[in-house]
């Protein structure tokens, strides 16, 4: 089988359902959105908890709320959306091929929206050892098996991660009847906000422990303990537990970017993208958690509209740029940066760049620098891994093409 369409979206969560129906209020005719899942919405589908829809609705909603709110907005738009669709391969950057209930197909575009999203890095990707039993789940696990099917637990669960999302684990956990016996991490701190964590962890009165490491899971055919390291003494001990849930440590969903051969970005590990949302091949950009793992959703719905713009303009105009970017880069401590190129001075789309640090830092200077001179600088009280730092991007109008790469650093 083959079909057409103008546009081809690939991911069905906020940034591609929003991306989509940014396109079809831009005149843009036939625009697809293919998701793998047997709905759209994304992860939010299974996200029972307040704080969707902020910034980009104007609204307070819950994950499921939200997903079925910009389904319906897409239905309404004229976007068709195709489920249980797997885009599998690339016969060019304009001709992909798909999997589906219905047959395979080849769909020939006008251009390309990787929309794919992120996920957390299970126990096997951050190399734990000891047995494997069953009660090891990632948030995204637990979430289908609490507010997808109703599944039961465990008793007593240890939490991996102190991010944004492990703090929606307790939440997650307490719905499921599952004590939390507490929170590690690593970092001297958590990395998240103070509100969140008194009305998850504080209310619950779950304790936090900073500083220490999961090295080793015990248990025959279900979890029984796993033993923890404190960094600064070496010393480890036994927590008892019947469930662990690795949260946090995101990483893009990155495989069919890699298919088709485009660059990526050697440290958000996402394609590479300009700050228009151009990838390395024409026709082909990216918008969203595949970029800057892991944003909010209204984060990343506005920036699904952002590259729609840009996405509008090619199709109208054919044009692609061939002058070289100026390359946005960063040094240790800062992580990564997104996005990684501009081409100035009229080509400022995204209003703001996105960084993370990889450690705590107290009371730093951040600093946008080309060519030796300072583009821009601001002192913050703290930062944090895990944390988003959004640069706004007006002073990026008054980086020279001639200047060499642009380097956000610590100073």
């Amino acid at each position: 089988m083959t079909s057409t369409c103008d546009v081809l979206i690939v991911g069905g969560g906020p940034s591609g359902l929003a991306g989509a129906i940014e396109l079809r209020k831009r005149g843009i005719g036939h625009v697809v959105v293919a998701d793998r899942e047997p709905a759209g919405g994304g992860i939010p589908r299974h996200s029972d908890h307040i704080g969707y829809g902020i910034r980009d609705l104007h609204r307070l909603m819950t994950g499921p709320q939200y997903a079925r709110h910009y389904v319906a907005l897409a239905e309404q738009a004229g976007v068709e959306l195709r489920t249980e669709t797997f885009v599998t391969g690339w016969e060019t950057p304009t001709k992909l091929l798909s999997s589906s209930p219905g047959g395979l197909d080849e769909i020939q575009v006008g251009a390309v929206v990787l929309a794919t999203g992120c996920r957390e890095r299970p126990r096997s990707a951050r190399l734990v050892p000891g047995s494997r039993p069953a009660g090891v789940f990632t948030t995204g696990s637990l979430q289908q098996f609490v507010h997808l099917y109703g599944l039961p637990v465990g008793r007593r669960a240890l939490i991996v991660g102190t991010e944004h999302v492990s703090f929606s684990a307790v939440r997650t956990l307490a719905k499921a009847g599952t004590s939390v016996v507490g929170m590690v991490t690593d970092h001297p701190a958590d990395q998240t906000y103070r509100s969140l964590r008194l009305a998850t962890a504080g209310l619950r009165r779950v304790p936090v422990w900073t500083g220490q490491r999961v090295v080793a899971l015990h248990g025959r055919k279900r979890l029984e303990a796993v033993e923890l390291m404190d960094l600064a003494t070496g010393s480890v001990r036994r927590v008892e537990c019947d469930t662990v849930i690795f949260t946090g440590n995101w990483i893009p969903d990155n495989e069919l970017a890699h298919i088709g051969g485009l660059l990526i970005d050697p440290k958000t590990k996402g394609p590479w993208i300009d700050s228009a949302g151009r990838t390395s091949l024409q026709g082909v950009f990216a918008a969203g958690n595949l970029l800057h793992a892991a944003e909010t959703a209204d984060l990343a719905a506005l920036c699904g509209r952002e590259v729609a713009q840009n996405v509008t303009a090619y199709l109208r105009s054919g044009l692609w740029p061939g002058k070289a970017p100026v390359s946005i880069e960063c040094e240790s401590p800062v992580s990564w940066v997104s996005p990684n190129a501009l081409r100035p001075p009229s080509d400022v789309v995204h209003d703001r760049f996105i960084l993370r640090v990889e450690r705590v830092l107290e009371r730093p200077v951040l600093e946008a620098r080309q060519s030796g001179n300072v583009l821009w600088s601001k002192r913050y009280p703290r930062l944090r891994p895990g944390l988003p730092i959004h640069v706004p991007a007006e002073w990026a109008r008054s980086i020279s093409d001639a200047g060499g790469p642009v380097r956000f650093v610590v100073a």
